[in-house]
């Protein structure tokens, strides 16, 4: 019963922004609030051109200047910090220079930021959206290099298979003369010797000459191949982390 009245007061200090507890609660005159940098960053996005900013839920016109502080909401969720309705819930970063929560992104700088970091003379007037906003760009960036590299992979391993049946046919081909100059020779062994070693000898070289230019060629698609491996490696783990761990490795 407690735990149900619990979650119940939790929903009403919930941003139906960011769906997180509150930070800074800012009231509009229609009633709703929210967290100060998602309505901030609303407010950016659907600016009329007499300078309102519509409700995200009701859509109710507003200045911006009308905003206010709703500190009983902020003393509710003061009093809810630290309680866990659910131990699955995820951590919540904040800011290492301000305290507060990481819930935005700039874009022009490409780090995650707080409200507060946004509003500083570093990020004043840069780019700034929601966390939830970017991560599925991101997201996407980072499953399109993926598809792009497992093509590459998949395109080494071809020519590498071409490679090493070009290999073998070389070799084929070279063994099949050898044995026919063998035969043709040895009808001629008495008086044919010397030359027959000439020739032997020049098919041998170019044997080799063939057989390590091959080798070369397979060298560097094996490299590739295991540089194109970690890089999948690396990608797939980032697209398993979270959020967080995505947008700072991939920038």
């Amino acid at each position: 019963m407690a735990s149900a009245i619990l979650a119940n007061v939790k929903e009403e200090v919930t941003c139906p922004i960011c769906l997180e507890l509150m930070i800074e609660p800012m009231s509009i005159d229609c009633g709703h609030s929210f967290c100060q940098a998602c309505i901030t960053s609303s407010y950016k996005s659907t600016i009329g051109p007499r300078g309102e900013g519509k409700c995200p839920l009701c859509q109710t016109p507003y200045m911006f200047e009308s905003l206010r502080h709703n500190q009983h909401m902020a003393n509710i969720v003061q009093s809810l910090r630290g309680v866990k309705l659910n131990s699955q819930e995820q951590t919540v970063h904040h800011c290492a220079q301000h305290g507060e929560k990481l819930q935005l992104f700039c874009k022009d700088d490409g780090k995650v930021i707080c409200w507060l970091c946004e509003r500083s003379q570093q990020h004043r007037g840069h780019n700034t959206y929601l966390l939830e906003e970017v991560a599925q760009e991101y997201q996407n960036k980072l499953q399109a290099a993926l598809d792009k590299l497992r093509k590459n992979k998949e395109e080494s391993e071809k020519w590498k298979a071409e490679l090493q049946e070009e290999k073998t046919s070389w070799k084929t081909q070279i063994q099949g003369k050898i044995q026919n100059v063998q035969a043709d020779f040895t009808q001629w062994k008495g008086s044919l010797d010397s030359e027959e070693e000439k020739v032997l000898q020049k098919l041998k070289r170019e044997e080799e000459d063939g057989l390590q230019a091959l080798a070369v060629s397979e060298n560097e698609l094996t490299q590739q191949s295991k540089l194109v491996t970690e890089l999948i490696s690396d990608v797939e783990h980032q697209l398993e982390g979270s959020t967080m761990e995505m947008l700072q490795v991939s920038l």
